[in-house]
């Protein structure tokens, strides 16, 4: 395996490692008032990255089963042209993410993070917030699937593949694992950033949802119009 690989994996992990499973719920979770608990983070923190290595090797080895199935059939104009209206879609969608802060309500996602702070909460919760928050993610996973395009072209075995994935998880929870352990070594210093880093990603949350949005269905629809040979003359 090249440097140069490991590079574009640990970027692509370091850019998952800022969405809302791995990042914006966690600092919420530090937020909560009372002592924290490490066990109940660790494991939150520990579901959501076992979600995307099952997810990521699902990916690998069923969608290459799949492409073998289909054999061509993805690429028949009728496909591409549902293919390029999902992605004109999506561009459309991701207008109605703009920077301000949407008011009323946090959905249930922030109901369940509620539910999960409170004192008499079970772990249970926990893990049902780390697999609600992941499963909301999984439409607009672009860097993760950066990452499976990436190994998919390498030439690694199964086993690699597993290898790497896992470490891919471990190195996008690890900003999250590291604000747990500044918490609690230093909870005087480490709050008020915390709360600054809460106040950032209430403001910018939906304006970043909004860009995924409309790079991924950009991204998508250009592919099906190229395939469909609309920008030849």
């Amino acid at each position: 395996m090249s440097a140069g690989l490991l590079l574009s994996l640990a970027g692509l992990a370091l850019i998952d490692s800022t969405s809302i499973g791995t990042l914006f719920i966690p600092v919420w979770l530090l937020l909560a008032p009372g002592p924290v608990s490490v066990r109940r983070i660790l494991t939150y923190l520990g579901t959501i990255a076992g979600f995307y290595l099952g997810v990521g090797l699902l990916l690998f080895w069923g969608g290459s089963s799949l492409a073998d199935l289909l054999d061509g059939a993805l690429d028949t104009r009728p496909v591409l042209w549902g293919q390029l209206v999902l992605g004109v879609g999506l561009f459309l969608l991701s207008f109605r993410y703009g920077g301000k802060r949407r008011t009323g309500g946090g959905g249930a996602v922030l109901r369940w993070r509620d539910r999960a702070t409170a004192g008499d909460a079970s772990v249970r919760w926990l893990i049902g917030l780390a697999l609600l928050a992941a499963l909301a993610e999984v439409a607009t996973m672009l860097p993760y699937l950066g990452a499976l395009g990436l190994l998919a072209t390498s030439g690694l075995g199964g086993p690699a593949v597993a290898g790497v994935l896992a470490a891919y998880c471990l190195v996008m929870v690890l900003p999250a694992v590291l604000l747990l352990a500044a918490r609690v070594a230093w909870p005087t210093w480490i709050e008020p950033l915390l709360a600054r880093l809460n106040g950032w990603i209430t403001r910018t949350s939906g304006s970043t949802l909004g860009w995924v949005l409309g790079i991924a269905g950009f991204l998508i629809a250009r592919d099906a119009a190229a395939r469909l040979g609309l920008f030849e003359r």
